[in-house]
């Protein structure tokens, strides 16, 4: 049973700095490609970055490019999110997503296993 247990969120400043990871147990996980994704109050969930496990190669979204970036440890078996130069639109909840899978999808339907999310508040 593949699990994700996200942590790192909090409340930071405009203009700070957080990392998000993402702990994911229960399988192996090459041939998987690991997501984050955020979920702004009353808006639909929207994707932020991917990284294909095994060769680390990675996809981020053009709202977010520069500022955030999606690492792994295969040691660890986590996912990381580097959050730099923080906005206040950025406030969400992040969640990480896994699929069983090499290509890269930015629709949450594709994604079988999610976290609880964490949630990532940056104050003006």
């Amino acid at each position: 049973q593949v699990q994700l247990v996200e942590s790192g969120g909090g409340l930071v400043q405009a203009g700070g700095s957080l990392r998000l990871s993402c702990a994911a147990s229960g399988h192996t996980f090459n041939g998987y490609v690991m997501s984050w994704f955020q979920q702004a109050p009353g808006k639909a969930r929207k994707f932020v970055a991917a990284i294909n496990w095994q060769s680390g190669y990675t996809y981020t979204a053009d709202s977010v490019k520069g500022r955030f970036t999606i690492s792994r440890d295969n040691a660890k078996n986590t996912v990381y999110l580097q959050m730099n130069s923080l906005k206040p639109d950025d406030t969400a909840i992040y969640s990480c997503a896994a699929r069983s899978s090499v290509l890269f999808t930015t629709s949450p339907t594709t994604y079988a296993y999610w976290g609880q999310g964490t949630q990532v508040t940056v104050s003006s």
